[in-house]
């Protein structure tokens, strides 16, 4: 099966995408809607790229996240030379990750739990914010089945 490969707008913080509310006493915590209209906007785009239905079983996320890049970028350069974009403002990588699985759960792949293999990384600033997601499925092996076999 060839990988999707998809670039979806920056997620939505991990700090707006769930909402709690206490109803009668008892806390409920729901996805809020700008994390509804993150994941809607997420399923047009893996539709657009090709998928049709989640994949079955175990996969890898490979995630690039971009921060936007700002208007005085060449002179943080210049000022700060390859640590430039230290500063800029993103959304936090591991908050990231979080948001973006859940959002591609249900539709690149069945759950999140078979995540099996992530990789990320934020990456320097080249233009508009923007997530790159590579999901693809992972070969099942049987590395203990020889414990099976008999001697």
């Amino acid at each position: 099966m060839k990988p999707i490969i998809v670039t979806l707008p920056p997620p939505v913080s991990a700090n707006l995408y769930w909402r709690t509310r206490v109803v009668k006493g008892v806390a409920m915590t729901y996805v809020s809607a700008e994390a509804k209209a993150f994941k809607q906007e997420v399923g047009w785009r893996l539709r657009a790229a090709g998928c049709i239905r989640p994949i079955v079983g175990r996969v890898a996320v490979t995630l690039t996240l971009y921060p936007h890049r700002p208007l005085d970028w060449e002179k943080r350069v210049r000022k700060l030379g390859a640590a430039w974009d230290d500063g800029v403002r993103s959304i936090d990588l591991d908050n990231a990750i979080k948001v973006t699985l859940d959002a591609l759960k249900g539709i690149a792949f069945e759950d999140d739990v078979w995540v099996r293999r992530i990789s990320a990384e934020r990456a320097e600033p080249d233009g508009e914010a923007r997530i790159v997601v590579r999901i693809e499925a992972i070969k099942t092996e049987q590395p203990q089945a020889a414990l099976f076999v008999e001697v």
